[in-house]
């Protein structure tokens, strides 16, 4: 038994930066074919041409994961094109952030929408062919945020803890099925979103991760790896947290 997911067709949603884009590279390389799913055109585009480069298999999709009608639509289309879905990593996300006190309501929706709903979407629209099958892995990106909260991200931390709600709901319901559920939540990982800090927030988010260090995509990516493939079987309902420490 190893990591390959050899013969697995995979669903990556914010595939075309971050985390995302690391997900999407480490399951093309372990032999998956790969769908990568983001709002932005030529991100995806650029990501899926970099994975056929290495020769591997793949297709680009344009998708608001926040959109339930269109999502169901985009998944009958891979499904077609890649002649099903075995493995789901519900990895898009945005921030709005703002104290409560100036939080607008568009602000609160729309982070709820794209964080949240997008997981619920894209689940709802795959678990059915993994139910057939007997088989499944179904990874929701949360975030450490959501269990330990944060201020100025009531918006994010509400959308991450609603995605281990989640988590945990769905891997009770498809557990008979030989599907998988499970949350990462990474920390203080190194993104374009984590970059919008100014150093004083970066330093302090340092000081108090115990490994000293920011993450990478690639820790998290890692992490998304083992719990796609046949070495975590056994693994369902729980929230792995990549965070150096900080949450303990």
């Amino acid at each position: 038994m190893e990591l390959s997911l050899a013969g697995k067709r995979a669903v990556v949603t914010g595939a075309g930066s971050g985390i995302g884009r690391e997900i999407a590279m480490r399951f093309s390389a372990a032999g998956a074919a790969v769908a990568v799913c983001d709002v932005v055109k030529e991100a995806a585009d650029k990501v899926a041409a970099e994975i056929a480069g290495a020769g591997s298999q793949v297709q680009p999709y344009v998708i608001d994961v926040s959109d339930f009608a269109a999502v169901q639509q985009l998944c009958e289309r891979i499904t077609t094109d890649l002649g099903g879905i075995d493995i789901l990593a519900n990895n898009a996300g945005i921030t709005r952030d703002n104290l409560l006190l100036r939080m607008t309501e568009e602000e609160f929706d729309r982070v709820i929408a794209v964080n949240l709903k997008g997981a619920f979407n894209f689940t709802k629209a795959c678990f059915r062919g993994m139910m057939k099958n007997r088989w499944g892995r179904i990874i929701n990106i949360a975030s450490v945020i959501g269990q330990m909260g944060n201020a100025g991200q009531a918006n994010y931390a509400a959308a991450k803890a609603g995605i281990i709600g989640l988590t945990k709901s769905a891997a009770k319901e498809l557990a008979s099925r030989n599907i998988t559920v499970n949350a990462v939540a990474p920390g203080y990982i190194a993104t374009a979103m984590t970059e919008k800090l100014d150093a004083s927030a970066r330093d302090a988010y340092i000081a108090a991760i115990p490994l000293k260090r920011v993450g990478t995509p690639e820790d998290v990516a890692n992490t998304c790896l083992f719990l796609a493939s046949e070495l975590a079987s056994y693994v369902t309902g729980q929230v792995v947290r990549v965070d150096g420490g900080l949450l303990m």
